[in-house]
């Protein structure tokens, strides 16, 4: 019988959508004035990092690492950062019903940025401008129970 060899997993999933090699051979010209944030997501369904401080403009790269060992249909994460004027209730309450990335497409004029989901040992990461307007935004995880369960933050912008 013939051998096939299985697939190697990938590390980053949903991490790769960057544009590939664009500037891979002058890495510091590419993430020039890009800041990056780490935060953490686990199985407590609370991110690392509660607040996260940027100034207005500024070029923010936020990697959801989720670490755990559930299944990622039972457990996955997200990041989703809202506008000022958003509902953090109501962008969840539809988000429930919005398979399979829980974004809902009818609330998309609230997210200024948003990631895929990312099961255990997956990692995500979205890139973006920071609002021009100073105050907090928040930031929550839109899995269903998640927000509930304390999965939020505040971006403040000063």
């Amino acid at each position: 019988p013939a051998t096939t060899k299985p697939a190697a997993p990938t590390a980053k999933p949903a991490g790769d959508t960057q544009k590939p090699a664009a500037g891979a051979d002058k890495p510091a010209a590419a993430a020039k004035g890009v800041r990056t944030v780490e935060i953490i997501g686990t199985e407590d369904m609370k991110f690392s990092l509660a607040t996260i401080t940027a100034k207005p403009g500024e070029q923010l790269r936020v990697r959801l690492v989720v670490k755990g060992s559930m299944p990622k249909i039972a457990m996955a994460h997200n990041f989703v950062l809202l506008t000022k004027k958003a509902s953090p209730v109501d962008y969840v309450t539809a988000a429930m019903q919005a398979r399979p990335d829980f974004l809902p497409a009818d609330k998309k004029a609230d997210v200024i940025a948003a990631t895929g989901l990312a099961g255990a040992g997956e990692t995500v990461e979205v890139t973006f401008k920071v609002p021009a307007v100073a105050g907090d935004y928040t930031y929550l995880c839109s899995f269903p129970g998640h927000f509930q369960a304390g999965m939020k933050g505040t971006l403040t912008v000063k």
